[in-house]
């Protein structure tokens, strides 16, 4: 069951390296109409956590940053470095790969690593996306992304790819990046 939100109305779905929930979540928000489910997956590196959006398959291993940067690229994704300041985060590696986006935004990290990606995302030149980091259903919708996109995966990747986006806290809606 999908939960309900007042202005939520794209939602991507990233398990850590599985694409099962996310096929089956796409499969239940197929009688939603007015939901868009981004497919994607969060993919665990010995130098952290990458997410990517826009596909329904996972990576060739051997899974590496670089990889999987590359693996989004090919398929017209996305590539996220995620809570790259919370343990066991990438941190100043980051700037090592070719992703396309930071996560600035981590409803699992705290203020002070949210603060430093945000910085790092600005150092980089590169945009900035918020992930709820959700494991149960009451942790959904602590933080948001606004993407000036159409209602289509294309659109909202494309749109990220160039920085079309905005990262948000549910509770303040202040602009983060």
């Amino acid at each position: 069951m999908l939960a309900a939100h007042s202005f939520i109305k794209v939602a991507a779905v990233t398990d850590h390296d599985s694409v099962r929930g996310c096929k089956a979540t796409v499969e239940l928000a197929s009688a939603y109409p007015d939901i868009l489910i981004i497919p994607g997956v969060e993919i665990s590196v010995p130098q952290g956590d990458v997410v990517v959006l826009g596909t329904y398959e996972l990576p060739p291993k051997p899974w590496t940053p670089e990889a999987i940067a590359d693996f989004a690229k090919s398929i017209g994704g996305v590539s996220i470095v995620a809570h790259p300041f919370r343990e066991y985060g990438m941190g100043e590696r980051a700037r090592n790969y070719k992703v396309d986006a930071i996560e600035v935004l981590n409803g699992g990290s705290s203020k002070q690593a949210n603060d430093q990606a945000k910085e790092f995302a600005k150092i980089l030149g590169l945009p900035g996306t918020a992930g709820s980091d959700a494991h149960q259903v009451s942790e959904l919708f602590s933080v948001y992304n606004k993407v000036e996109a159409e209602m289509d995966v294309d659109s909202v990747l494309k749109a990220i790819r160039k920085g079309l986006v905005s990262a948000h806290t549910a509770s303040s809606n202040v602009k983060n990046h």
